[in-house]
């Protein structure tokens, strides 16, 4: 059951409608960027990768010069606004029919940053209006709006592509955006007036520009233990996960032919992530956090990829890949991700947006695209499905020691949040 002050009430729903639209405009789109991928193939799947990493590595430093000359009233609406502008452009794209091989392989780089991006601000925005206590408490009901707007997105999609035609599912992508911003503009009025009260560590000057250089993220984070520890356990899930999608898009291939059936089975396997993801975060989140702790929320899923990997290496079918891959998501989704998040709240406003960005996107698809090319290596020495299985294992086992390293120093961090909020990040 949730536990929310009164004077959370408006900003709790707030923020659980802003993750709602987000996901749910994300999810119109992933069972097709889902099926380009499978159509582009094993062997250009890393040049993808990179592509996406490169396209990171452009896009840091225009974030961090929009976020040091900008207040968070104006970068924030600005940064969904340039994506609804994108969104346009591919529609009028494919509607035209201009450059469509080039455009669905674009698309496919466009939608792994955006979706990156558009969740990196979020949660950057959320370690902003809410501290760590607060975070514990309202984490996972937040998380919930996300999973509830994963669970429409695909319903949306099943519904309306028909009628409207896929192309015209982008402009529906857009309108959830533009409602993201008016979400941003009321949470934004909510945390200005409890600045104005003085009500609690939040209060303060948080709609000036955050300041700082241009890539002032990657200074940070290179300077910090503390964020190169969550950059190591982001990187560490980023792998893994890119390795079993590579055994994804060569297992179901074997198995089913049809392009429409492939498309389909993606998106009942996102509907069974989500539904099951949305009952974790409502009825277990808080209870999971408040017996077992942090330690437990970020060690859980790496623990279970190593048992997970280790079946898929023994046995490399369709049945264990829906299984193992449905659980981990769920459990990422549910558990790890908001606790991941709950580590940021320590930090000042300069590292929850800068150095947070260039975690979340940089350093996520770096890893994606290192591990395509891994996972490219391995097959070409013939290690197979179940070789690239058995190398993910110890992965996940130091994914799991990262996270309990990370839990003790957030312990430690966690006292002195206030001050830790003003100052660099900790070393």
């Amino acid at each position: 059951m949730l536990h929310v002050r009164r004077d959370e009430i408006a900003a709790v729903l707030w923020s659980f409608a802003y993750f709602f639209c987000l996901l749910c405009g994300y999810y119109v789109l992933r069972p097709v960027r889902d099926e380009m991928g499978v159509q582009a193939g094993l062997e250009r799947l890393p040049w993808l990768f990179s592509a996406v990493f490169a396209a990171m590595l452009a896009a840091v430093p225009l974030f961090g010069w929009i976020s040091a000359r900008h207040p968070r009233r104006r970068f924030l609406p600005l940064v969904y606004v340039f994506f609804v502008a994108n969104l346009a452009a591919f529609w009028g794209l494919f509607a035209a029919g201009v450059a469509v091989r080039a455009a669905t392989m674009a698309f496919f780089v466009w939608v792994s940053v955006f979706n990156l991006y558009v969740v990196s601000v979020f949660w950057s925005f959320m370690a902003d209006l809410f501290d760590t206590a607060q975070a514990r408490r309202l984490y996972g009901f937040i998380a919930a709006g996300g999973t509830a707007g994963a669970i429409a997105g695909p319903a949306l999609t099943a519904l309306a592509a028909r009628a409207l035609g896929p192309v015209n599912l982008l402009l529906v992508s857009a309108l959830f955006l533009l409602g993201a911003v008016g979400c941003i503009q009321r949470l934004g009025r909510w945390s200005a007036q409890r600045a104005n009260e003085g009500a609690g560590p939040r209060a303060g000057p948080h709609e000036a520009p955050i300041g700082g250089g241009a890539v002032a993220g990657v200074r940070l984070v290179l300077g910090s233990p503390y964020l190169l520890g969550i950059s190591l356990y982001v990187v560490l899930y980023s792998t893994t996960s890119t390795l079993l999608y590579f055994q994804q898009v060569e297992i179901v291939p074997q198995t089913i032919a049809s392009s429409a059936d492939r498309t389909a089975l993606f998106a009942t396997l996102d509907l069974a992530v989500n539904l099951i993801t949305l009952a974790l975060q409502l009825l277990v989140f808080e209870r999971f956090i408040a017996r077992l702790g942090l330690t437990a929320a970020l060690v859980i899923v790496p623990v279970a990829s190593v048992a997970g990997f280790g079946v898929l290496g023994l046995h490399a079918t369709l049945a264990v890949l829906v299984v193992f891959g449905v659980l981990r998501r769920a459990g990422e989704f549910a558990l790890a991700k908001p606790a991941r998040e709950t580590l940021f709240n320590v930090l000042g406003r300069e590292e929850k947006y800068k150095a947070k960005n260039f975690m979340d996107t940089v350093i996520y698809r770096g890893g994606d695209a290192a591990s395509g090319w891994l996972a490219v290596g391995l097959g070409r020495l013939g290690a197979g499905l179940s070789g690239i299985a058995f190398v993910a294992m110890p992965l996940a086992a130091l994914w799991a020691l990262a996270g309990l390293w990370l839990a003790r120093r957030h312990a430690r961090l966690a006292g002195t949040a206030p001050a830790q909020a003003r100052d660099p990040a900790p070393r």
